[in-house]
């Protein structure tokens, strides 16, 4: 960074730190860009953007960097985030279209009811069935106190391990791993695992409770 870069990749906390350190310079900035701007957003990172891209943008300027938001889902809030920072002629792509429903239509999609002391065995129970020995399975789960009893729990007959936020990066990775390579058929997973990982040839994917 001190002899100069072209490209920063960043989180928000991080690149906060290092310009009130004086070791970033972001007047030369060319190009932002704010990628799952939805998430970030709504995690509480709104505060921490907006004073990273005051150092960048000048107020009705037209010499401001390039800004593009990237999303998977775009609530209302994320168009107000864009007229802020974006010239008034900015434009959207949409690339999943009008459709709200884009499941695979090869996908079949089952709901369980049963009470939550019952979970972990009617779980077990629809690996078995619909996943078997050899099918890879991912079991999302809401906290990360749940997905560790889970994993850990007999009825999942399956050699099994979580991943959630508790997790140091470098073991989340050798897990991941793991998993590709089908050292062990069951992933269960905070939403941790939600966005951005490639994980080919998943037979089976289970809400432990409906999604917020």
């Amino acid at each position: 960074m001190r002899s100069g870069i072209d490209i920063l990749v960043g989180t928000p906390g991080r690149i906060k730190d290092h310009l009130q350190n004086g070791k970033l310079d972001l007047t030369k900035v060319k190009h932002v860009v704010l990628d799952e701007v939805d998430q970030m957003l709504d995690m509480g990172f709104a505060e921490q953007v907006e004073d990273i891209l005051r150092v960048a943008y000048k107020k009705d300027s037209e010499d401001n960097p390039q800004t593009l938001l990237f999303s998977a889902t775009c609530p209302h809030w994320v168009y107000d985030v864009a007229k802020k920072y974006m010239k008034s002629r900015y434009e959207q792509i949409d690339l999943i279209g009008k459709k709200t429903q884009k499941a695979a239509t090869t996908v079949e999609h089952l709901a369980i009811e049963c009470h939550w002391s019952q979970r972990a065995a009617v779980i077990g129970d629809v690996i078995q069935v619909y996943s078997g020995s050899h099918g890879r399975t991912i079991v999302f789960c809401e906290t990360k106190k749940e997905a560790n009893e889970l994993a850990l729990n007999a009825s999942i007959k399956q050699d099994c391990q979580s991943l959630h936020g508790d997790i140091p990066q470098k073991q989340r990775e050798i897990t991941l791993k793991g998993f590709r390579n089908g050292s062990f058929k069951v992933l269960v997973a905070t939403n941790v695992a939600a966005r951005g990982l490639d994980i080919p040839e998943v037979d089976l994917v289970v809400q432990s409770s409906p999604p917020k």
